[in-house]
């Protein structure tokens, strides 16, 4: 397929999405957006297209080239351990005056097919492309899917302010074993988390033998990813944020996040904000009701139902950790110790 002409002036601004990308047909897919599409869309992958979109598939070296003039570098982060709330802390910040949310462009996956020494380069042109913005004083706020976090060294700029956001394993495991759906993901994605623990030296035998203990080893891959990016990136402003502790206290939670990403954001504001609609729908799709006394009684009845599971599972990667730095450094962290 040929590529299409790049648009007049496109990196000027946010208007034009870096949505996705094809390395082995070098095209990467340009999608045509408003404030209002960011501000709805609660996933910027596949699942955004629709009919009649104004949507450009380009030569990607043209489109790196063209990157290579841009000078803002300065995205703030959103990653996370997945099922974890990361979603509505998007959506609440993105309500904040001066920053434009961006949640999970399906281009920051397609860094996986990026070839090592290729990722560097195509990292740098998409992480300046993200920092676009509609309005000099906006900020961007990208929010990648979970696994992404193998490659947050890459895409944070430079003194780069990032919120990493996970929940502690017990609540974590229970949140997983609460959903149908959450249930299904975790046993496509069990091979591949073993895989990427093994790429960071760790071994979890065993940890198939329930749902539960692949839950865990869900939490190990990808708190582990987390503590590797923030140990490979000591100059990065990293917050970490227990979801389930600021759902218990969110208007001053809030608050902070909105200063660490260094956005000014009185606490009236932050409290209509928290107050809003937003706080009582399902944050993926909005037509949903969803709240925090809902989630507190989806994890109680989870755990309840899977308590032996849940404490072996437990146990099972604390075992783990004797050998497994990483992994001990996040259970050290969620207990208060980090």
């Amino acid at each position: 397929m040929n590529p299409q002409p790049l648009p007049d002036r496109w990196i000027e601004g946010a208007a034009w999405l870096a949505q996705a990308m094809d390395l082995n047909a070098r095209l990467l897919r340009l999608v045509g957006m408003d404030a209002e599409r960011y501000r709805a869309s609660s996933f910027l992958d596949d699942r955004m297209m629709k009919p009649g979109m104004d949507v450009r598939l380009c030569d990607l070296d043209a489109v790196m080239a063209d990157a290579h003039a841009l000078t803002r570098d300065d995205a703030g982060w959103i990653f996370h351990i997945g099922h974890t709330g990361s979603t509505l802390v998007s959506r609440l910040l993105g309500e904040v005056d001066g920053i434009l949310a961006i949640r999970e462009p399906r281009s920051l996956r397609d860094l996986g097919a990026v070839s090592d020494s290729e990722r560097d380069a195509v990292a740098l042109t998409l992480r300046r492309l993200m920092a676009r913005t509609f309005a000099p004083g906006q900020a961007a706020l990208v929010k990648a899917s979970s696994f992404v976090s193998e490659w947050a060294p890459l895409l944070m700029g430079p003194d780069a302010r990032a919120l990493f956001v996970f929940a502690s394993l017990p609540n974590y495991i229970a949140g997983i074993l609460a959903g149908e759906n959450s249930v299904i993901e975790l046993r496509a994605l069990h091979d591949d988390r073993q895989r990427r623990l093994r790429g960071r030296g760790v071994i979890l035998d065993g940890f198939d033998r329930s749902d539960a203990h692949r839950s865990a080893a869900a939490w190990a891959c990808e708190m582990s990813s987390l503590e590797a990016a923030a140990a490979a990136r000591p100059d990065a402003a990293v917050m970490w944020l227990d979801f389930d502790a600021m759902l218990a206290d969110m208007v001053p939670a809030l608050e902070r996040c909105a200063q660490h990403l260094g956005m000014a954001a009185n606490q009236e504001r932050i409290a209509a904000i928290v107050d809003g609609p937003l706080m009582r729908r399902y944050s993926k799709s909005l037509e949903y009701d969803y709240s925090p006394s809902l989630r507190a009684e989806l994890l109680a009845e989870a755990t309840r139902d899977h308590r032996g599971d849940i404490e072996r599972a437990v146990s099972a990667l604390h075992a783990v950790a004797a050998d497994a730095p990483l992994i001990a450094r996040a259970l050290g962290r969620v207990q208060g110790r980090g």
